[in-house]
């Protein structure tokens, strides 16, 4: 009689977790570079845009005859902001000044455009933030209860809110919250549009109809993981309804909604721009509206890539999250 062949020895589970570890890191570095790369196409493709278009706060002033300047001095100006370089030649400079820090002079107020960011981007990322947050635990409370409640007309009403929530313009969201809670109940004052409860008046405004699209995802995964064998499996075995929502179907429906969260994220930074003109806010969107006005070609290019920068960054985030989340999921070379 033969003796059976041995069976090979499994690896250390320390070593299954430190090659696991190194190849999730090779796939957050890729993934890092990816998204250095669509940075750096977006701020080429901005700066060629803007770039073609004609006039600017410089060439208006200049070639004003009341102001009187003689050629030599208009050509002087024009060298000093570089206007007479071929556009690639700006365009490498101007990357090459970005990479240092430097953003440019505005065309309009003759300050540091990292000066006139650096004084908008707190207000703004007050309010965006708090919005997200605010938006993220509406629809899970929504999600949640569409699950919990037994159905009925409370159950029905939980489910239609976010057709509601998505259907109503900020703007009236915010005029009908200045009059009630400002107004009304005198909570915040309408002349200091940066106290903590008027951001958060204002980043609900902004929340409302951004958790209106988390909401319909949130649901809509709950309902597909609760037809699942695994939660019919759990419900015969006499589970409460809680239980099962938050150890069986909540993991499984995070993967798309953390997918509509970044998505969602450009909504909050455009829509921060009506919001902040509602509430006398003085963040990156006004600094945005000027520039549009007056044709500021170095604030418009920060501002627009400094915005798809963070859109690009959440949504590395969110990709990085996805491996986590579903071991499904993971990277190529984790399930060869």
């Amino acid at each position: 009689m033969t003796a059976p062949p041995l069976a090979l020895p499994r690896p250390a589970a320390a070593a299954r977790r430190g090659l696991a570890a190194r190849r999730y890191g090779a796939f957050a570095l890729r993934r890092s570079g990816q998204a250095l790369l669509v940075i750096a196409g977006a701020y080429a493709l901005v700066f060629l845009v803007l770039a073609a278009i004609p006039g600017d706060p410089i060439s208006a002033q200049l070639d004003n005859p009341q102001n009187g300047y003689s050629e030599a001095e208009k050509a002087q100006i024009r060298a000093f902001h570089g206007l007479d370089r071929p556009v690639p030649v700006q365009l490498l400079v101007s990357v090459g000044a970005a990479l240092q820090g430097d953003l440019g002079t505005s065309l309009s107020t003759s300050q540091p455009v990292t000066a006139l960011l650096g004084a908008a981007i707190p207000s703004t990322l007050a309010l965006a933030a708090t919005a997200l947050v605010l938006a993220i635990l509406l629809a899970a409370v929504l999600g949640l209860l569409s699950r919990l409640l037994p159905e009925g007309p409370a159950n029905s009403l939980v489910r239609a809110l976010p057709a509601v929530f998505l259907s109503t313009p900020n703007f009236l969201i915010g005029l009908v919250l200045i009059q009630v809670l400002a107004v009304q109940l005198g909570l915040f004052s309408l002349v200091e549009p940066e106290s903590p409860l008027s951001t958060l008046a204002a980043a609900l405004t902004l929340a409302i109809p951004v958790s209106a699209q988390i909401a319909q995802v949130f649901i809509t995964a709950l309902d597909e993981s609760a037809g699942q064998d695994f939660a019919e499996v759990a419900l015969a075995r006499g589970l409460p309804p809680a239980r099962v929502v938050v150890r069986h179907l909540l993991r499984p429906s995070l993967l798309p909604t953390v997918t509509i969260v970044g998505l969602v994220l450009g909504e909050v930074l455009g829509g921060s721009l009506i919001t902040e003109t509602i509430f006398g806010r003085s963040g990156v969107g006004t600094v945005v509206q000027k520039a549009v006005t007056s044709q500021d070609v170095p604030v418009l290019l920060a501002a627009v890539v400094l915005s798809a920068a963070v859109f690009v960054v959440v949504n590395l985030v969110i990709d990085l999250l996805y491996p986590l989340l579903d071991p499904r999921l993971r990277a190529p070379e984790e399930t060869r």
